[in-house]
């Protein structure tokens, strides 16, 4: 709606004019596609077009954990197999893959030598120039420490594990080029941004270098377009599964690190920062505990800033770009265009429609009321055999579960993520009860004659 757009425009010339950017640029996704594009401020003398290319820093790293969640769905890896068993003279070769993914492998943040984001990458030609003498900083799997060299590690599994194809090679062909993204590349193409460093005391401009960073580039190489980033958001929301499976998308956004700071208000998937934003609007920890759940990646190299936010709920995005290398708030630019929308304009439901046919009996026949001892559930059938157990009052632990072949249930998230839920039936194939992870769910509460652990009371009920 035009107010809406009119919001938007303001809260990107905001963050132009206040973050003193030579430009910037800003876009909403809905529905898998951009429904609003802005750029304020100029590059080469013009206001800058969607096909320019900026780079996007750290944005990178999200494309790297798509290629190695890739090799995983091959079986060509496990995220549990340590970095050492595929990749030689590592300074942490126990620490796994899902690790290095989730930044806790202890790895220090930066490799040694000057400032890699501003020196050429020929400065460490070899994995080992990477890594000081203290090249672990904290015990693997303890706690979240973001690690740019991690990252580099990663990009050289994919290299070893795609026959020495080098990493950028490998995400053109698997990633970028089914996803249509063409204007996503290692080194800048005409037309794109410089970059620029804005004096702190003054409105004067330093151009950045634009290095190639070498074996360091996983963390942060990528130049893309507001176009191009908009394609990939669209991914991020809703998959393809000629890139990767839907299962392994939902991976990646689920927590994988203990939360920082106070509260759960930060933390890391595989590959994707997650946040929670209290809708826009200005809440403290306590709004920031119950606000809207983001998942995607901030960015900043010498000379630009980058972020880009997904609401899986709302089926939104917002992204934004700018040319200089600090002062503007960047992701809190890309969260707001997204919240913008969400308020103003909150996401219409999909239309209700049956489940596709045939209808399994069996399945319809386990659906409705089980008890776990008094306490009341639901538990309800959804598409592709799934199911879905829901409390039907008060607190209780809801999930949802996926089919196996073997006729069993895996949970997806919540208490029971991982746990197996299986039917018991009797001689004569009817259900018995539900036994989720030993607990038993039984069609009334409490029966006498079900097998309730511990047993009930003869005497049953009473006043």
């Amino acid at each position: 709606m035009p107010q809406t757009r009119r919001a938007l425009l303001r809260r990107l010339a905001i963050g132009q004019a206040e973050g003193r950017a030579p430009s910037m640029m800003g876009a909403v996704v809905r529905g898998g596609r951009p429904v609003w594009t802005g750029a304020r401020g100029s590059v080469a003398g013009e206001e800058p077009h969607s096909d320019v290319q900026y780079r996007i820093g750290s944005i990178t790293k999200t494309f790297v954990a798509v290629m190695v969640l890739r090799l995983r769905d091959a079986g060509l890896l496990r995220l549990a197999d340590p970095i050492g068993r595929y990749v030689e003279d590592t300074p942490v070769p126990e620490a796994t893959i899902a690790q290095l993914l989730a930044h806790n492998s202890g790895l220090a943040a930066e490799p040694r030598g000057p400032w890699w984001e501003r020196t050429a990458g020929e400065l460490r030609p070899e994995p080992a120039d990477l890594f000081g003498e203290r090249p672990q900083r904290l015990p693997a799997g303890r706690r979240h420490h973001y690690s740019n060299t991690g990252y580099a590690l990663l990009g050289a599994l994919v290299e070893r594990l795609r026959d020495g194809e080098a990493w950028g090679e490998v995400l053109r062909r698997e990633v970028l080029e089914p996803l249509g993204m063409r204007r996503t590349t290692l080194r800048p193409l005409m037309p794109h941004a410089d970059g620029w460093a804005v004096h702190p005391w003054a409105d004067a401009l330093l151009p950045e270098p634009a290095q190639d960073t070498g074996l360091m580039a996983p963390a942060g190489q990528l130049w893309s377009t507001l176009d191009d980033l908009c394609r990939w958001a669209a991914f991020l929301l809703r998959g393809d599964e000629r890139v990767l499976s839907a299962a392994s998308l939902d991976e990646m956004r689920t927590p994988a690190v203990p939360p920082e700071h106070d509260g759960w208000d930060a933390g890391y998937g595989l590959g994707l920062q997650l946040v929670r934003r209290n809708g826009g609007r200005a809440g403290g920890a306590e709004g920031a505990r119950s606000g809207r759940r983001l998942a995607g990646h901030t960015g900043s190299m010498p000379g630009f800033l980058a972020a880009l936010w997904v609401d899986t709920e709302e089926d939104l995005a917002g992204i934004a770009l700018a040319n200089c290398t600090s002062g503007t708030a960047i992701g809190a630019v890309a969260g707001d265009l997204l919240e913008i929308v969400a308020d103003r304009e909150p996401r219409i439901p999909e239309p209700w429609r049956p489940l596709p046919g045939p209808l399994d009996k069996d399945l319809l026949a386990l659906t409705g009321p089980w008890y776990w001892g008094a306490n009341p559930f639901a538990l309800r059938l959804r598409a592709d055999r799934a199911l879905e157990l829901v409390p039907l009052s008060g607190p209780g632990r809801a999930s949802r579960f996926r089919a196996e072949p073997d006729g069993t249930w895996t949970g997806l998230d919540g208490y029971y993520a991982g746990e197996t839920l299986r039917v018991v039936r009797t001689e004569d194939g009817s259900a018995d009860h539900l036994d989720l992870g030993t607990f038993i769910f039984t069609r009334g509460p409490y029966e006498p004659a079900g097998p309730v652990p511990g047993g009930v009371d003869v005497e049953g009920w009473r006043v």
